[in-house]
C-alpha cells in the first residue's frame, strides 16, 4: 500500500538503499501489520482466477505474502502456494492465520536470494509488495518461476479521492507541519487520474511477457481515530519519521478526526491488478 497517503504521485518505485531500509520495517509490528491493513474485494480473486490461473488445484508463488491478507483468500480458493515473506515475524502470523489450509508454505527469505524449485509455478502473484523487489532482477526472476504460458499478477494499491474528502485536505495541515519532506498542497488523486503504465512498460522492457492486461477496483472503507491510527502506523513512510515527529502527527491526526469529523473518517482506495503472460 502506499504509504504517503496525501500525495498524488505513486511510491511505488523507492530506490536503492531507501527500498532496502522501509521494506523491512513492516516487520518490527507484524501483528499491528496483521490487525491494521485491509483485504482485497472478492472481484480480485475473480479476476486472478479468470485472468492469471489462480483456481482451485494451481500451484501460486506469492511473492511478499506479508501476514497473508491475500494468502489465505487464495488458499480458500484452492491454490497450492508457496509463499515467500522476508520478514521473520510477518511469516510467523502468516503461518498462524494459513494454520489448517490446505497445500501452503511460507518461506522466510528475501525473494532476490531465494533459490526457485525446479518445478515451475502456474501464476506468480504479487500483493502490494512487488514494488520493494529489486527492480533490476524482479521480471526476469518471476518469468524464470514460471511454466510457458504461466501469469504474473501483480496488485497495486492508491489512496484516491473520495470518502471523507474535506477530511484528507485538512489533514495535510498535520503533514507539512511534522514530516519536512512533504510538499505543500498535496491532495489525493482522482482515481481516474492513476496511470499503471509504468508496471506495463516495465514488463514489455523486459521482453519475458505479453502484453498486462488490467483491471481496476474502488473500496471505501472506514476508520475510527484509534482503527486509522493503527492503520497510518504500519505505513512504511511514517514509521520511518523520527519517533517525537511521528507522535506529533498521529496526535494532529486524531484531534483533527476527534475535533471535527466525529471520530470516523472514511479512505478511498483504488487497486489495481495487471496481468502479463509469460
Amino acid at each position: 500500500m502506499p504509504d504517503n497517503t496525501t500525495h498524488a504521485k505513486r511510491d511505488d518505485m523507492p530506490e536503492g538503499a531507501r527500498r532496502v531500509r522501509l521494506s523491512r520495517v513492516f516487520d518490527e509490528d507484524a501483528e499491528l501489520y496483521d490487525r491494521a491493513r485491509p483485504g482485497y474485494p472478492p472481484e480480485l480473486y475473480d479476476d486472478l482466477a479468470e485472468l492469471a490461473g489462480a483456481c482451485p488445484g494451481s500451484r501460486v508463488l506469492e511473492v511478499g505474502c506479508g501476514t497473508g491478507q491475500a494468502t489465505v483468500p487464495l488458499a480458500g480458493r484452492g491454490c497450492r502456494i508457496t509463499a515467500v515473506e522476508v520478514g521473520p515475524h510477518m511469516a510467523a502470523v502468516a503461518r498462524r492465520n494459513l494454520a489448517g489450509a490446505g497445500a501452503v508454505e511460507v518461506v522466510t527469505a528475501d525473494f532476490e536470494s531465494w533459490p526457485l524449485p525446479e518445478e515451475p509455478f502456474d501464476a506468480v502473484v504479487s500483493a502490494t509488495a512487488f514494488h520493494w523487489i529489486d527492480p533490476s532482477m524482479r521480471m526476469a526472476k518471476a518469468a524464470d518461476a514460471l511454466r510457458p504460458g504461466g501469469a504474473l499478477a501483480v496488485v497495486r494499491n492508491q489512496h484516491v479521492m473520495g470518502g471523507t474528502e474535506e477530511f484528507f485536505v485538512e489533514v495535510q495541515r498535520c503533514y507539512e507541519r511534522f514530516d519536512p519532506d512533504t510538499p505543500p498542497g498535496l491532495r489525493p488523486p482522482a482515481a481516474a487520474d492513476i496511470d499503471g503504465s509504468d508496471h506495463a512498460e516495465e514488463v514489455a522492457r523486459s521482453g519475458r511477457f505479453g502484453p498486462t492486461v488490467f483491471r481496476r477496483y474502488e473500496q471505501d472503507l472506514t476508520y475510527t481515530t484509534s482503527d486509522y491510527l493503527e492503520l497510518l502506523r504500519t505505513y512504511s513512510g511514517h514509521r520511518a519519521l523520527p519517533e517525537a515527529a511521528r507522535n506529533g502527527l498521529l496526535e494532529c491526526i486524531a484531534g483533527l478526526i476527534d475535533g471535527r469529523y466525529g471520530g470516523r473518517v472514511t479512505k478511498r482506495y483504488l487497486i489495481e491488478l495487471g496481468v502479463s503472460t509469460s
